[in-house]
């Protein structure tokens, strides 16, 4: 329990029952301690900062090593003090930190968790139906949450187009394609050389004719315009 939270008798009850039923289902990923109420059995240092989780996980071998920690909370306990006392603490550890709340306190953890920066692996939410008590997972953070989002990417030096460029749409090289296709100045004067060279030719057979003419037929136009 934390230092600065004082609980009403009967949430104080609920959550070391919550503690003690999570200590028995939490058996098969390794050992289990519990620290409830003023037993404060095993604590837990993150940095320079000692805490005293609801319950402590540990490998079963002799190395006893940490694996990850359980913090209970009741309706009471699920506010802004709690959350920078316990919470961000807890959650900055290397190992991953679990946190349960009563159903109906579910938004207002996750809402705490986000503001105070809070990194929790996962959020259950517990409720009793008469002697049972039913947990629920409701939020499991991704693998990579604990990446540094200010961590640069690495630049590429890959020079090959992307699928985006290799799939531009033809209009998008129309005006290369299109400055290229344009006609030189010399092939201009070209096309109107050759525009002009049937006049010509036509020009010089006339000429041709005129001169190969017999010559009576010269004789008879003198004595016309005689």
């Amino acid at each position: 329990m934390s230092p600065i939270l004082v609980r009403p008798v009967r949430e104080q009850l609920e959550h070391d029952r919550i503690i003690r039923l999570l200590q028995v289902r939490l058996k098969r990923k390794g050992d289990i301690v519990a620290n409830i109420g003023e037993s404060q059995t095993l604590p837990v240092r993150v940095g320079q900062v000692q805490l005293f989780p609801d319950l402590v996980l540990t490998t079963a071998d002799r190395s006893r090593k940490l694996t990850g920690t359980v913090e209970v909370e009741t309706a009471e306990s699920v506010n802004h003090l709690e959350a920078m006392a316990q919470w961000a603490h807890l959650g900055r550890a290397k190992v991953p930190f679990h946190l349960y709340v009563p159903v109906g306190s579910f938004e207002i953890a996750r809402r705490l968790a986000s503001e105070n920066h809070v990194n929790v692996a996962e959020i259950w939410t517990y409720h009793s139906l008469g002697d049972q008590t039913r947990f629920t997972l409701v939020h499991r953070s991704s693998p990579d949450t604990k990446r540094t989002p200010a961590e640069p990417r690495r630049a590429s030096t890959d020079t090959k187009r992307t699928p985006a460029e290799a799939h531009r749409p033809a209009a998008a090289a129309a005006p290369r394609v299109a400055k290229r296709a344009t006609p030189r100045p010399a092939a201009k004067r070209t096309a109107a050389a050759r525009k002009a060279a049937p006049a010509a030719r036509r020009k010089a057979a006339a000429r041709t004719s005129r001169s190969a003419a017999p010559p009576a037929a010269k004789a008879g136009r003198t004595q016309r315009r005689k």
